[in-house]
């Protein structure tokens, strides 16, 4: 392999692999939490919010401890966080509640909470970035 390959996949890649497979556990717990209450009739818009913010506290943890180099306080890491992920779950939420207004993908509400998701991946990682570490790294 090139170098230029290696340094692409060791600091491009590599990072984005290891925070998507954190991710993936709290998406599981913010899917199957979205899930339960949007089929159980309750609003989907709330469910995306009760089921988001869940998701929010396994993934802070989730990151705190496997994947970042904080450069914060568990104080100041967490705060940033939040913040950042409070405006990415209104985002989200905001996406879902105009994908919803399309009938296929109100009947099929999982797929509308998928399509969100993707968008969110990158702002997720980079601002999670600066909540730990200070800093971007592209």
């Amino acid at each position: 392999m090139s170098n230029r390959l290696t340094a692409f996949w060791t600091t491009f890649v590599l990072p984005k692999l290891k925070f998507a497979s954190t991710s993936a556990l709290a998406t599981l717990v913010d899917y199957g939490l979205f899930i339960l209450l949007a089929y159980s009739g309750m609003d989907k818009t709330k469910s995306n919010l009760i089921s988001a913010t869940s998701g929010f506290l396994v993934n802070f943890f989730l990151q705190k401890t496997f994947i970042f180099e904080s450069k914060r306080s568990t104080q100041q890491s967490f705060m940033y966080s939040l913040t950042f992920s409070l405006i990415g779950i209104g985002i989200s939420t905001a996406i879902i509640h105009f994908l919803v207004k399309i009938p296929f993908l109100d009947k099929h509400a999982f797929l509308a909470k998928l399509i969100a998701t993707g968008v969110m991946f990158f702002y997720n990682y980079y601002t999670k970035q600066i909540a730990f570490e200070k800093k971007v790294k592209w």
